[in-house]
């Protein structure tokens, strides 16, 4: 079979001559010719191709065989198909060539790396931007005149009431919209709870964990509402370490093993920050018994447990864990936000506080909210209340837990020397390497435009290298049509590990 297809420059305006023929019937020798055109550069990246009703009329052929084609090459990375912006050729699928003339070099460096493995970054591609638009045009025709003044520095009553019912049904959170104050993320109310010059961090133990000169009000004398020292896990995110360390607090690695952070180890701290539903990064809850522990510690030394519910909607092998706070809330402060389940860009996150913390918390933030933009307050209060949060985090959930499915069959096939943990919920896997070979590994996957990070970046200074040798996978951040080249690359990677 031999036929050609030379009439695409009248509908695209790229000149454009395939030849269809070899084995296989019409469907094979079309997606060949594709591939070849994208893989020779005579279609670059970017570029439309037409419908299935056209080209099915140019080739005498069933719109079925084209659209067959498509797939094929959508699934493998060669098209992006997207609904409203038709079918283009992926902007990955680069034709490999060199000038003739010029010097063999690097390539250009394009802002970032080629397959983007890191943790923490959920699927920009997948946000909902049909079901936002909505909810930000029936916030916007609903508001009353007063949302675009200065803002309460609590955040918007709307949204404080729509995640009090949220959470109490989503993550068993006890509280209600007076105890929630409304935040810019974790970062954020970080820097709310500690200050940057906040006294006695290195104070001793007993009283509330409040800051000191404040007459014993809980006020934010120094800047923060919390002092020192902060329990923390010996892994954890190296950032809020720094933001910590930056406002004066010391901060004590708690030790780790498969049950969550070991908090018997607890003793003077005012303190404890925790991951409980999914430790980051080394994955799995904090089991019961030490639940419990916990929130006894820190009844009887009058201190405070922080809970970081980073990722508390995505569970796939086990039933849900409820937040911490729902044992005491006077003793745990509940801190989420809509970076993962949402988008990082948002910069809305929101703090759930016992009642002794609301006022001190909302006189270090100010008389206004200068961080959370009001309108996207109350977009996401529609958002949530509408249900469209609750089928954006099912839709995810199940294209989430997809990716790590995809994740471990490969590793099984490619590498079965490496082990995968802590894939039981959230947005990243725990891939054990032999011991000593981290930093080689995470070197090769450097050089092959892999972006992805190793254990011991997440270790604290002061704490045991516990977790030994590993990499943390971030499976959600490539958009579906570049996530098969990015585990091909992995694969590549860890073969000779």
């Amino acid at each position: 079979m031999t036929e050609s297809w030379v009439n695409y420059a009248e509908r695209i305006g790229v000149d454009l001559h395939l030849e269809l023929s070899g084995p296989g019937g019409r469907r094979a020798a079309l997606t060949r010719a594709l591939r070849e055109a994208v893989r020779g550069g005579r279609l670059a990246p970017g570029t439309r191709l037409p419908p299935y009703r056209s080209l099915a009329a140019d080739l005498g052929v069933a719109r079925n065989t084209v659209a067959d084609a498509y797939a094929e090459l959508v699934a493998e990375g060669w098209l992006t198909a997207r609904q409203g912006s038709g079918t283009r050729v992926a902007e990955r699928a680069r034709p490999l060539r060199r000038a003739v003339d010029a010097p063999a070099q690097a390539p250009a460096r394009t802002g970032g790396p080629r397959h983007d493995l890191r943790q923490g970054r959920p699927d920009a591609s997948a946000f909902p931007r049909a079901a936002w638009a909505a909810s930000y045009r029936r916030a916007l025709q609903a508001a009353p005149s007063e949302a675009f003044g200065p803002g309460d520095p609590a955040g918007r009553r709307e949204l404080r009431e729509t995640l009090a019912e949220y959470l109490a049904r989503a993550r068993g959170v006890r509280t209600e919209p007076d105890r929630i104050v409304i935040c810019s993320g974790f970062a954020h109310a970080l820097r709310l709870l500690f200050g940057r010059d906040t006294p006695g961090s290195t104070g001793g133990a007993g009283g509330t964990g409040l800051t000191s000169g404040t007459g014993g009000t809980g006020g934010p004398a120094g800047g923060g509402v919390l002092r020192g020292p902060l329990g923390v896990e010996a892994y954890g995110l190296g950032f809020h370490r720094d933001l910590l360390a930056a406002a004066g607090v010391r901060t004590v690695p708690l030790p780790l093993d498969e049950h969550g952070a070991r908090v018997a180890a607890l003793g003077r701290e005012r303190a404890v920050l925790l991951t409980p539903a999914h430790q980051f990064p080394t994955g799995g809850p904090l089991r019961p018994e030490r639940r419990a522990a916990v929130v006894d510690w820190a009844r009887a030394r009058g201190s405070v447990v922080l809970e970081d519910d980073y990722d508390g909607e995505f569970r796939y092998d086990r039933r849900p864990v409820g937040a911490l706070q729902g044992l005491d809330p006077e003793r745990v402060i509940h801190i989420g936000s809509v970076s993962k389940s949402l988008s990082p860009a948002l910069r809305l996150g929101w703090m759930v506080l016992p009642e002794r913390y609301v006022e001190p918390v909302l006189a270090a933030k100010g008389e206004r909210e200068g961080w959370a933009s009001v309108p996207d307050q109350l977009a996401l209060a529609d958002f949530v209340a509408c249900g469209s949060y609750d089928r954006h985090v099912r839709r995810m959930r199940q294209r989430y837990r997809g990716r790590r499915d995809r994740l471990v069959a490969a590793l099984a096939e490619r590498a079965p020397h490496i082990e995968v943990t802590g894939i039981a919920a959230g947005l990243h896997a725990v891939l054990r390497l032999p011991p000593g070979t981290e930093r080689t590994v995470v070197e090769a996957a450097a050089r092959r435009g892999v972006a992805l990070d190793g254990l011991a970046a997440f270790r604290h200074p002061d704490g045991p290298a516990s977790a030994g040798d590993g990499l943390v996978v971030g499976y959600a951040a490539p958009a579906d049509h570049a996530y098969g080249a990015a585990l091909e690359a992995l694969c590549e990677v860890l073969a000779v590990a």
